[in-house]
């Protein structure tokens, strides 16, 4: 499957996908305030028929309690409250769990601050229709970032060469977030083995899915540069992204010269 310029990773040999099933968009957030409420919207004007999960990590400016009163307002929303900031993976990895116990058979990564566009969900969601994972790429014919500097760019741009050719992955978007999931792909990931935060957490499961042997689809997307709020990106997260891309990629070329399955 190859709509709306999508680059298809790894063969599908055939396999007949079954139905997606019910869609959970899982939202993580710490201090989104201004930022929920909106995105919510987008997100139910764009696909009425997803359900919402906002993940807080118990927010000082109250951004949980804004979900509550989303949640109280709508069926569709939900909130899962956290004891506090334990980063971007934690945050998935719960929502993951919340949503495959609850029986959603899609499970989506999206931003709170609106970098994603809620309006080009439909496009992942057609996507998945033919593969095991999804991809919102900005590094692929179409998909552009938007009031980004050239520093930002260049580091992104610059984080998924490396990753790719370090890991040996055929993606072109490894660090995007914007990412929809078939639950059983999630369960073929070895999630109870992740322990990576941050922008690495995104490359980390890009690398298992590929490794897994799951058929991944990049589709092309606009990035654009939050308007309210501050950004998570720091030091730290791109310290950790590079040295555990760094192990990985080393300590997979070492177990291959020594015949062994990397983790």
């Amino acid at each position: 499957m190859n709509d709306g310029g999508a680059v298809p990773h790894g063969e599908d040999r055939g396999r007949r996908y079954g139905p997606l099933g019910r869609a959970l968009v899982i939202i993580p957030t710490y201090n989104e305030a201004e930022n929920i409420k909106p995105i919510v919207a987008r997100v139910r004007a764009a696909v009425p028929a997803v359900d919402i999960l906002v993940a807080d990590d118990n927010s000082p400016d109250g951004t949980g309690k804004i979900a509550d009163e989303l949640a109280a307002q709508d069926e569709q929303v939900h909130v899962l409250h956290r004891k506090g900031k334990e980063g971007l993976g934690a945050a998935y990895l719960a929502g993951f769990a919340w949503g495959i116990e609850h029986g959603y058979g899609v499970l989506v990564e999206m931003d709170a601050d609106g970098s994603h566009q809620p309006e080009e969900l439909p496009r992942l969601l057609t996507a998945l229709k033919g593969a095991d994972l999804v991809l919102g790429s900005r590094w692929v014919p179409g998909g552009r970032v938007v009031n980004w500097p050239k520093s930002r760019e260049f580091l992104s741009r610059g984080g998924s060469t490396y990753s790719r050719l370090l890991l040996g992955v055929p993606i072109r978007d490894v660090t995007g977030g914007f990412r929809a999931f078939r639950a059983e792909t999630l369960q073929g990931l070895g999630l109870t083995e992740v322990a990576s935060q941050g922008y690495c957490f995104q490359v980390d499961l890009a690398r298992r899915a590929v490794a897994a042997g799951f058929h991944v689809v990049e589709v092309p997307i606009t990035f654009v540069e939050r308007e309210l709020g501050d950004s998570k990106m720091s030091r730290d997260i791109v310290v950790e992204a590079l040295w555990r891309v760094t192990a990985w990629g080393v300590g997979g070329r070492a177990n291959r010269l020594l015949g062994r399955k990397s983790p």
